[in-house]
């Protein structure tokens, strides 16, 4: 009886593990840095089981991270892919901030990630090759990633977003071995200036890109996000503010991105 009782449990089970989002793990090259970068790709069963073509959200991480730093984040992204029909990549920026870096050749991450690894998804995948089916986010470095590489490729992008993002480096000079990509501070004022997502906020108009910013008011990018914020109000630019009770912590990610997801979910879906 016993035996019987499993068999008809794995047999329930089968189609289940059938319709499941398949996680890649894959080493891509980078001709811009002559080298392979990690990638991981979250590809929703709809995709699977038959010729559908889906949208995809960029999801960064943030200092320190890597290519898999969201999923172990947030195990239950291959199911959050399956029910929205959305691919997610999650591309190893090391602690490049998604620039290409002035000072190392070796660093060009914003090559890599807005041009490079758009061409190997779109061209290895079931995509819809266009701004309007492309997303961009992530978490601290990586927020300041989603902001920094939507607003300066909305001809790739059609929306970005950013979590706990640091979206103006230049209160935190000394931090993140950003002056190892840029410089000190104090005789690169003017590299900074250009490197830092708020700087780009004067160039962009209304109605470009779609935007989400979210920060826990507890957290020590909170100030830099408001004032994001702010500048985005003063320029009459549309986008979504959330701030709650929160820190700069897994936590927080963890519950922030699902706002976002679901945001691009919508956005993709116009």
């Amino acid at each position: 009886m016993k035996s019987k009782t499993l068999s008809l449990i794995c047999l329930l089970l089968l189609p289940l593990a059938l319709n499941a989002a398949r996680v890649d793990t894959l080493m891509v090259k980078s001709p811009s840095m002559n080298k392979e970068v990690q990638v991981l790709v979250v590809v929703p069963h709809v995709v699977l089981e038959k010729p559908v073509h889906c949208p995809v959200i960029y999801l960064l991480h943030g200092y320190s991270g890597n290519a898999l730093s969201w999923i172990n984040l947030k195990p239950n992204l291959p199911e959050i892919a399956d029910e929205k029909g959305i691919m997610i990549v999650c591309p190893d920026g090391q602690n490049s901030w998604y620039w290409d870096s002035p000072l190392d050749p070796d660093s060009r991450y914003e090559t890599f990630v807005s041009q490079e690894l758009i061409d190997f998804i779109d061209t290895n995948y079931p995509t819809i090759p266009h701004r309007e089916a492309r997303a961009i986010t992530g978490l601290s470095m990586g927020g300041h990633g989603g902001m920094w590489l939507s607003i300066r490729h909305k001809d790739v992008f059609g929306a970005g977003g950013s979590m706990s993002g640091g979206l103006d480096i230049r209160p935190f000079p000394k931090n993140w071995l950003m002056a190892k990509q840029l410089g000190e501070y104090g005789t690169n004022k003017q590299v900074w200036e250009e490197h830092t997502a708020i700087h780009l906020i004067e160039g962009l108009k209304d109605g470009e890109l779609a935007i989400i910013i979210d920060c826990g008011v507890d957290d020590f990018f909170y100030p830099v996000n408001l004032e994001f914020h702010q500048c985005l109000l003063e320029k009459k630019i549309a986008h979504d503010f959330i701030s709650r009770p929160g820190n700069h912590d897994r936590k927080y990610w963890n519950n922030a991105v699902d706002y976002q997801i679901l945001y691009f979910y919508k956005f993709f879906s116009k």
